[in-house]
C-alpha cells in the first residue's frame, strides 16, 4: 500500500459517499471513487458469479448493468476511525453482505464483496441452529428420521445436487448443501471415505500447515499435527462426513451422464455394489480434485523394459524397493516425497529434473503464511472465516504483482538454501515472471515442490540428480538419456503429474460437453500452459459453466472450506427459485 496522502479520507467516509452514490443509482460517481488501476472483485453479491472487474471504465459498466437489480443498502464500516483499508457490511435485495476495501491516496485500489447468507433463507447456525426437538405426533427420533433419508435419497427421492467425489472438496461442499436443506448424494468409487488419502503413498503428510487446512463447521483440534499425516486426514474426513450427516455412496462408480434439456435435469448412470443405477439431479457438481488422469510419458522402448513402471499414484512405500535402482522421473511435490521415502528405507534413487523447479523450504512457508494462518494469527483474534475473506480480497493482478516482490524477498533470504540446489545442479525457478509458488499452483497446478526435507537429501547426494535433459528411449535395463548418458534401472517411476480436469468431463459425460466448457483452472495469465485470454478468475471452478447444471469444485483444502460456501448460496438460490440473473 502506498503512503497516504494528506488529503486521503477514510475508508469510513469512503463507504458514505460510495453508499450514498449507490443510492441514486450514479455509477458514474460510484466509479469515479476507485483508483484509475483499482479494482473490484465480487462474488454473488453483484454478479451471482465470480468475476473481477478492472479500471473505472469496467467498475462503471458493472454498476450500470447490476445496480437496480442488485438494490444495495444499509453500509456499515467495521475499521479504525481514520483507516485506509478496512470492513464493509451491507444488504442487497437478495441477502446480507461483507466486503473489504483498501484505499489509496482517498480512492479503492481494491474492493472485494461477497455475498454471505440469503434473506429469508439464511444458514440454521449459531443463533439459528435447530433445537433437535421433534414436535409431531410419531415416534420417530434423529436415528430413525436419518435412516429413513438414507433409504430414500436416490430412491423415491432424488438427489437435487449429485456430488462426485467424496474427497475434502465434496464433503466441504455436501455439508455446506446439508446445513443449507439441500437434498444432496455424494458418489464415490472408495469403500470408506478418507480412503483418497489413506491409498496414497505411506510417508505423505499434507505439506500446507493445519490453520490452512480446516474443514467447514468443524477445526482440526487444538491439538491437531501442523502437517497432518495422510491416514489422520482420512480418519478426520471419514469422521467429519458422519458427524455431518452426509449421504454418501461409497463404492459407486459415476458412469455416464447426459442433460435433459427439456426436463432441466440430468440422467445419470451409476453402478453401485456392482449393480446399475439411474439418478436424476438437476444439478452435477464435479468434485474430483483439480486434475484429470495420470499422466505417463510414451517413451520409445517402454514396452521392452524388463523392470517395473509406476505412475506416482501407485506408489505406496519405498519397503518393497530395497536393494533396487530407482529412478523418478519429475521433480515436484510427488517426485521429492517419494525420493525421500525410498531414501529412508535404504534406496538411492535417482531424479531426472527435465525442467526447471520452483521450491519453497516449508519453513518459509509457514513464515508466508503467518499472517492469516498460525497461532499467533489466531491468538490476535484472526478466524478462519476472516483470513479467507482476506486471502480472497486481492485481484488476480495485483496478486502477481504482489508475489514478484515476496519472491525476490525469499530469494535473497534463502540464498544459502537456493545455492546448495544449484550447486548439486538442480535447475530452479521462481515461475516464469518472479511471480513464485502461488501463482504457479493457480496457473498450472504444476512445477514446484514444498520442502519437508527432500531438499537436503538432493544437496548432498543422497538422491542422485540428472537435471537439464529428458529420456530419449529406454533399454531392457536402463534409460538412455537426450544427452546419450545411459542410467541402470530396476524400477522407473513417472512422477510427472495429471491431465485436466475437463477429461472427466470427456469421459463420463460427453467430448461435446467437455469441448463447451472449455478449460478448468488456469486464469489466463499468458504464461506457459495457462495461455490466455486474461480471466483474472480461475476458469469455470466454483462458478456457472457454459453447460446447464454443471458445476466444478476443487482445489486445496483451504479453496475447498472458502469456496464451498459460495458454490452452495449458487445453488440455494436455484433451489429456493430465486429470480436471480448472473
Amino acid at each position: 500500500m502506498a503512503d497516504q496522502n494528506a488529503n486521503s479520507i477514510s475508508v469510513q467516509k469512503w463507504a458514505e459517499i460510495f453508499a450514498a452514490a449507490l443510492e441514486k443509482q450514479d455509477a458514474a460517481s460510484a466509479s469515479a471513487l476507485f483508483a484509475e488501476a483499482g479494482a473490484w472483485r465480487d462474488v454473488l453479491a453483484f454478479t451471482w458469479t465470480i468475476k473481477t472487474f478492472e479500471g473505472r471504465n469496467d467498475i462503471n459498466d458493472l454498476l450500470v448493468a447490476k445496480l437496480a437489480d442488485t438494490e444495495p443498502r444499509n453500509w456499515t464500516v467495521e475499521a479504525e476511525p481514520d483507516a485506509y483499508e478496512g470492513w464493509l457490511h451491507f444488504q442487497t435485495r437478495f441477502g446480507s453482505c461483507k466486503g473489504y476495501v483498501r484505499l489509496q491516496n482517498g480512492q479503492a485500489l481494491t474492493l472485494f464483496t461477497a455475498l454471505q447468507d440469503l434473506h429469508g433463507h439464511e444458514a440454521p447456525i449459531g443463533k439459528r441452529r435447530a433445537s433437535g426437538l421433534y414436535d409431531d405426533d410419531d415416534t420417530r427420533n434423529w436415528l430413525d428420521r436419518r435412516q429413513e433419508e438414507q433409504a430414500s435419497l436416490g430412491q423415491d427421492q432424488q438427489p437435487y445436487v449429485l456430488v462426485v467425489g467424496g474427497g475434502q472438496g465434496g464433503l466441504a461442499l455436501a455439508a455446506r448443501l446439508k446445513v443449507n436443506g439441500i437434498p444432496t448424494l455424494i458418489v464415490d468409487r472408495h469403500d470408506r471415505s478418507g480412503d483418497q488419502w489413506r491409498s496414497r503413498y505411506k510417508s505423505l503428510t499434507l505439506h500446507d500447515p493445519v490453520w490452512y487446512d480446516h474443514m467447514p463447521y468443524i477445526p482440526f483440534p487444538e491439538n491437531w499435527p501442523i502437517y497432518t499425516p495422510k491416514d489422520k486426514l482420512g480418519d478426520f474426513l471419514e469422521a467429519y462426513a458422519k458427524i455431518m450427516d452426509l449421504n454418501i455412496w461409497n463404492g459407486t462408480e459415476f458412469t455416464a451422464a447426459s442433460y435433459d434439456d427439456a426436463q432441466k435435469n440430468w440422467n445419470v448412470t451409476v453402478e453401485r455394489d456392482g449393480e446399475p443405477m439411474n439418478l436424476r439431479p438437476t444439478h452435477i457438481v464435479m468434485a474430483v480434485g483439480n486434475a484429470g488422469f495420470p499422466r505417463k510419458p510414451d517413451f520409445q522402448g517402454a514396452s521392452d523394459f524388463v523392470g517395473e513402471q509406476y505412475h506416482s499414484s501407485e506408489y505406496t512405500s519405498g519397503e518393497e524397493f530395497f536393494g533396487k535402482r530407482v529412478v523418478v522421473i519429475g521433480a515436484n511435490n510427488s517426485a521429492h516425497d517419494i525420493c525421500a521415502d525410498l531414501v529412508s528405507h535404504g534406496v538411492k534413487p535417482t531424479m531426472i529434473q527435465r525442467s526447471s523447479t520452483l521450491v519453497l523450504r516449508g519453513s518459509t512457508n509457514s513464515k508466508m503464511a503467518r499472517p492469516l494462518y498460525s497461532e499467533e494469527a489466531v491468538e490476535q483474534g484472526l478466524t478462519t472465516e476472516r483470513a479467507d475473506f482476506l486471502n480472497a480480497s486481492m485481484p488476480m493482478r495485483m496478486s502477481e504483482q504482489l508475489q514478484k516482490q515476496i519472491w525476490a524477498q525469499v530469494a535473497e533470504s534463502d540464498a544459502d538454501f537456493y545455492a546448495s540446489l544449484t550447486k548439486a545442479g538442480f535447475k530452479l525457478d521462481f515461475g516464469e515472471d518472479g511471480t513464485g509458488l502461488f501463482m504457479k499452483y493457480l496457473r498450472t497446478a504444476s512445477g514446484y515442490y514444498i520442502d519437508v526435507g527432500a531438499a537436503a537429501m538432493v544437496a548432498d547426494g543422497r538422491i542422485a540428480l540428472k537435471s537439464g535433459v529428458g529420456v530419449d528411449r529406454l533399454t531392457e535395463t536402463s534409460l538412455i538419456m537426450g544427452d546419450g548418458s545411459e542410467i541402470p534401472a530396476d524400477v522407473i517411476i513417472y512422477a510427472t503429474g495429471f491431465g485436466s480436469m475437463e477429461q472427466w468431463v470427456e469421459r463420463l459425460i460427453s467430448p461435446e460437453v467437455a469441448d463447451k466448457i472449455g478449460p478448468c483452472w488456469g486464469y489466463g495469465s499468458g504464461t506457459a500452459g495457462d495461455p490466455g485470454p486474461w480471466e483474472g478468475e480461475i476458469r469455470n471452478m466454483w462458478k456457472p459453466t457454459a453447460q446447464a447444471g454443471l458445476w466444478f469444485h476443487g482445489g486445496n483444502l483451504q479453496q475447498s472450506r472458502f469456496y464451498s460456501r459460495y458454490l452452495a448460496l449458487q445453488l440455494k438460490a436455484r433451489f429456493e427459485n430465486l429470480n436471480i440473473t448472473g
